[in-house]
């Protein structure tokens, strides 16, 4: 590439661009530029061109049209070592552009605004922005394209120190982020015109209530991981690329190696259980499902009765914790052998307690206020496409309801609401024992749902007298409620539902159980 001669600066987020400028400046660059942004150099001393002045055409339909004019798009797309080009540059007296700094209208930034209007955000669909960035990423041999703030310094420099010429990597490099800075724009427009269509146009086809037709995503990249699922597996963590960080992508680790994919995985797990709870609460997660949760008058005691629920399946865990770590705590925590620890926060005390496990992973997240456009869907690869539904944010249903001759003690109702907590988090087939606000055995991912109830038992032992059951879904038969009586089980909550619901609830009435249905299944794959 020759030497930069001019440049075009237009940009919403004027972040350092008056020092990009200067240094654009001081190397003899004649600069064009566009209403705030030109009124924002002459107001720093740099010198421009009002890009209306170089085409000799108005600025008009309220800022609509500003850049789109051919004096524009042939100085940005002109290849300058095609003669035709050239010629043709020269017969219409035309100036070549060598470097585009532009940046986008705040498009998602609009539409997250309280009580927006569907037509300021139809405004803020930048136009000329994006035609620029293209033409001149197509023509990257030819013109620098400069999108990102975060780039000013280092393209400055390069210049300051290669005669104001820039190397063809760099090119290359600023051009592919032009186009995914393009490709970001137009996905972000398209999903929220697919999102709002039915409500703004309800003749159209579907109802308001439907998934889009096409889902546009966007993910940056956080961080690449120690390992996948396998220590052979490579795996890395993106985060949503149009929001504001939430969830995990929003963590601070703190101390500790490097995060896997499981970690993650059962960070995830373990933060979502924890935030069932409105008391101080401790989730212990082993392979994405909980093995001990509680809740206590205090964080400590939450965690040991958690832990205590089951302490063979706690080593090498995930913990997490929804208060603020403090100094008992973490003295109590640093006992266990433990993969990683998520909460809010951390007392300086508890910090100082835990840095002297440093394998250990401490991380620390507190999105309680995070704007989260997709918060209410989940997605999961399958070969070859995406399945994508609703969160599962429900509990109950309206139609929960006793089934039984016996209603549950003021006791039980209070276990069955905890356990219900926590079989929602649990992979089917789900079976959840409880008893004052933490479990006591856990039954995960059998095919059969009375395997699930055996293991949950057999994790309980004598604990299981006068416990509260949880399963994901309905019995298919009485052998559940059997073998849960058996070991002295005194209240259960399920979905119903089956075609044999009249015989599990015999079943629960021959053994004095009180039995509920929730209304509402909860299968977790």
């Amino acid at each position: 590439m020759k030497r930069i001669e001019r440049a075009l600066i237009s940009v919403y987020d004027k972040t350092g661009v008056v020092e990009f400028a200067k240094g654009l400046a001081d190397l003899k660059v004649e600069i064009l530029s566009t209403g705030g942004t030109a009124r924002l150099l002459t107001a720093n001393g740099v010198r421009v061109i009002e890009v209306s002045d170089f085409t000799g055409f108005p600025e008009m339909l309220d800022g609509r049209v500003k850049t789109l004019h051919p004096r524009i798009a042939a100085g940005i797309l002109a290849v300058r070592e095609n003669p035709e080009h050239m010629r043709q540059i020269d017969e219409h007296n035309l100036s070549l552009i060598d470097l585009i700094c532009v940046n986008l209208y705040p498009f998602v930034e609009t539409t997250q605004k309280p009580g927006v209007q569907f037509e300021e955000v139809i405004e803020n669909i930048d136009i000329g922005g994006p035609s620029m960035l293209r033409a001149a990423a197509k023509n990257f041999q030819n013109v620098a394209v400069v999108t990102l703030p975060a780039d000013y310094s280092s393209v400055l420099a390069t210049l300051q120190s290669s005669e104001g010429a820039l190397p063809p990597r760099i090119l290359f490099d600023l051009a592919c982020k032009a186009f995914v800075c393009t490709a970001q724009y137009d996905g972000q427009i398209a999903q929220y015109l697919s999102r709002v269509a039915p409500a703004k146009f309800p003749l159209q086809t579907p109802p308001a209530d439907e998934f889009p037709a096409r889902v546009f995503m966007d993910f940056e990249k956080i961080q690449d991981l120690r390992y996948g699922e396998n220590p052979h597996q490579r795996a890395c963590f993106y985060g949503w690329g149009d929001q504001p960080r939430h969830g995990l992508a929003a963590a601070r680790q703190i101390q500790g190696k490097e995060l896997s994919y499981n970690n993650i995985a059962d960070l995830d797990a373990a933060w979502s259980l924890s935030r069932e709870f409105v008391q101080p609460a401790c989730c212990i997660i082993k392979h994405a499902n909980p093995c001990g949760t509680a809740i206590g008058a205090t964080l400590k005691e939450a965690y040991l009765r958690a832990y205590g629920a089951d302490t063979v399946s706690a080593f090498g865990s995930i913990i997490a914790l929804n208060r603020v770590v403090d100094r008992d705590t973490a003295i109590e925590l640093a006992k266990l052998f433990v993969e990683a620890i998520v909460a809010p926060d951390y007392e300086s005390a508890a910090l100082e307690i835990l840095a002297a496990k440093k394998n250990l992973r401490v991380l620390s997240l507190n999105d309680s206020g995070a704007t989260r456009n997709w918060a209410a869907f989940e997605m999961k690869r399958v070969e070859g496409g995406m399945l994508i539904q609703d969160v599962n944010s429900a509990l109950f249903s309206p139609e929960r309801r006793v089934v039984t001759l016996r209603q549950p003690t003021e006791q039980e109702a209070v276990d069955l609401d905890f356990v219900w907590r926590v079989t929602k988090h649990v992979k089917s087939n789900a079976i959840v024992l409880a008893r004052g606000g933490c479990t006591l055995g856990v039954g995960a991912g059998q095919m059969s749902r009375v395997d699930s109830v055996r293991i949950s038992v057999q994790k309980a032992q004598e604990a299981a007298k006068g416990a509260a059951l949880g399963s994901d879904a309905y019995f298919p038969f009485r052998d559940g409620i059997d073998e849960a009586a058996r070991a002295g089980v005194t209240a259960i909550i399920q979905p119903g539902g089956s075609i044999r619901d009249a015989e599990v609830i015999e079943a629960a009435n021959e053994h004095g159980m009180a039995m509920v249905f929730a209304g509402m299944r909860h299968f977790r794959h």
